[in-house]
């Protein structure tokens, strides 16, 4: 049994590699919009270090909050993505006429996640070293967690996006893009979370990456990371995945009951 669901894992990033391999337009975003990002934030952090005080470096705090942020936003749109390629395709239906388990599908979205996030990390910390200097022992070993605990974030919104798309329709797919920037106010990535007013500081507390930038700053100025706190963010993070996986689970139970999932090809559902 063990043996077939990794098989079935890995049927469904192969079907992701076949697509990318047949359309190179899939492959492009992968490495185009990191290198947007880091271009255009690590010129940036190079002028305010150009016009700031001498001994400040602007280039961990910013530009390394950039990386981790886009490295986030690249783990939830993996999952999402490679969802829709199945939607867009038509071929979602298919998937659930075999013997492929809920379980399996969502394991099989989170490694074709994996694989899509790795790659545009590598470039991002090719890039940022290379071009800007960022230097990652700034960070220290602490970078291992903050970059865990992101990744089980994300996959935890990308799993979440993909049951508001299945509940709702292809036509809703809009409301899953912008899920980081709705968040990114809230979780402090370029300023302290005490510059938020108090009524944010309540969502803010809810949302694991919010500990992880918190963290980053307390590093690069010097300080240490709140075991607590950190494993407060991890636990967080692993709470969402369930969360996230069980309304997955209920929203593809109530389409199979209710029909939805057999007028799936519709643009939207009601």
């Amino acid at each position: 049994m063990r043996r077939a669901r990794l098989h079935r894992l890995a049927a469904i990033l192969l079907r992701q590699v076949y697509l990318m391999r047949g359309s190179p337009a899939r492959v492009l975003p992968l490495f185009a919009w990191v290198t947007v990002d880091i271009l255009l934030w690590g010129f940036i952090t190079r002028y305010l270090n150009s016009v700031s005080s001498p001994g400040f470096d602007f280039v961990p705090v910013l530009l390394g909050a950039v990386l981790l942020w886009d490295f986030f936003t690249r783990v939830m749109h993996g999952v999402t993505t490679a969802f829709l390629e199945d939607v867009w395709s038509r071929n979602f239906l298919n998937f659930f006429a075999s013997p492929l388990s809920i379980a399996e599908y969502l394991g099989g979205l989170v490694v074709t996640s994996i694989a899509t996030s790795a790659v545009g990390l590598g470039v991002m910390l090719v890039l940022a070293t290379t071009a800007f200097g960022l230097s990652w022992f700034a960070y220290g070993a602490m970078l291992v967690p903050f970059l865990l605990v992101l990744f089980l974030f994300g996959i935890a919104l990308g799993i979440l996006g993909t049951a508001v798309v299945l509940r709702f329709g292809p036509a809703s797919e809009w409301l899953v893009w912008p899920v980081p920037a709705l968040l990114s106010p809230f979780v402090g990535v370029f300023y302290p979370l005490s510059t938020l007013p108090l009524w944010m500081h309540y969502p803010a507390r809810l949302l694991p990456p919010s500990y992880v930038f918190e963290g980053v700053r307390s590093v690069i100025a010097g300080g240490t990371v709140s075991v607590p706190a950190l494993l407060t963010s991890g636990g967080l993070a692993l709470a969402d995945i369930l969360l996230a996986g069980w309304c997955f689970a209920r929203t593809y139970r109530h389409a199979v009951r209710t029909g939805l999932l057999a007028r799936y090809s519709a643009e939207t559902l009601s």
